[in-house]
């Protein structure tokens, strides 16, 4: 085991590293001139001697593969170099809004893991009864409805019956917990429901998979109590795809949710990436996808633990 988890430790490097060159030479492919765009936009005339002078300044005069040289080395010492836009630290610019975005998928995942993994397993326990169906079209009105609209219907319900509207200046919940979760309880609740959906349906089939088996048929025929049988055996064998489910989502919701940000006033990561593209940033860019690159590795590579954890079948040698 210990011997896998190195292996796949080393596998994130080259993934991480061909994310960074594809991404860098990615943004180099865009046609035009930063300097001279970025320049042009502020409406004034600009000489030739001052486009040169920005282009020194932000280290765009050296060769591509200096640049990439250069960027590599300083994600080795995590640093990740001065934002073209704000003139800031790139990790200070992240740092603000990650903490944000990390809350909301965390409560997102929390409260669909809560609502979608009873539920689909009752809908699969009591197949094709009235139970089922309730929990189906639940699942399906959840996929069908965007989550930046079910915010919007949240927002607005509020409003109108309790002239209450969530606070929009964000405060990290360590300093003060009710201003916090006042504030990400219901983008989290948006977003959450429509991933609860997914991961009903996919615990619906899961489930009902299982009970098919033979295993799970010998079990019940040796006198198992049922909520043994459930729990032990059916559970533990069908949550391996609805893991996998989980894990995805979870990492789309880091830097997925710019449409949802802003209708709830949000400031994380989905927002900063847009704000990244509109002001031509570069470095920004670049790691913005490296850290959503990570963090899908990463969220893998946690799915891939629980996989050899929930089913012993599955060994890494």
């Amino acid at each position: 085991m210990y011997r896998y988890l190195t292996r796949r430790i080393l596998f994130m490097i080259p993934t991480l590293l061909g994310v960074a060159v594809l991404v860098f030479v990615l943004m180099r492919l865009i046609p035009g001139d930063i300097v001279s765009i970025r320049m042009a936009a502020e409406g004034s005339t600009v000489s030739v001697a001052a486009l040169e002078a920005e282009r020194a300044r932000l280290g765009l005069d050296r060769p591509a593969w200096r640049q990439l040289v250069d960027w590599l080395a300083g994600i080795l010492r995590f640093d990740f170099g001065t934002s073209m836009w704000t003139g800031r630290p790139i990790a200070y610019e992240i740092g603000l809004r990650f903490q944000l975005s990390l809350q909301i998928a965390l409560m997102a995942t929390a409260f669909a893991v809560l609502i979608a993994i009873p539920l689909g397993t009752l809908a699969a326990l009591k197949q094709d009864t009235w139970v089922d169906y309730a929990v189906r079209v639940l699942a399906i009105v959840g996929l069908a409805t965007p989550s930046f609209w079910l915010g919007i219907l949240i927002i607005l319900g509020m409003l109108i019956y309790f002239q209450w509207m969530p606070p929009i200046h964000y405060v990290p919940i360590w300093v003060d917990p009710w201003h916090n979760l006042s504030q990400l309880i219901w983008p989290a609740l948006a977003t959450g429901y429509r991933y609860s959906a997914v991961s009903m349906r996919m615990t619906r089939s899961a489930v009902l998979e299982v009970l098919r088996e033979d295993y799970i048929r010998t079990a019940r025929a040796k006198g198992l109590f049922e909520k043994l049988v459930l729990v032990r055996h059916t559970l533990k064998n069908a949550m391996l795809p609805v893991i996998t489910v989980i894990g995805l989502e979870f990492a789309f919701l880091i830097g997925g949710l710019v449409v949802t940000e802003q209708v709830f006033n949000l400031n994380g990561l989905g927002m900063l990436f847009v704000r990244a593209v509109e002001n031509q940033d570069y470095t920004l860019v670049q790691a913005l996808v490296l850290l959503v690159a990570f963090i899908f590795v990463f969220s893998n590579f946690v799915v891939d633990l629980l996989y050899a954890w929930l089913d012993p079948r599955i060994r890494y040698q």
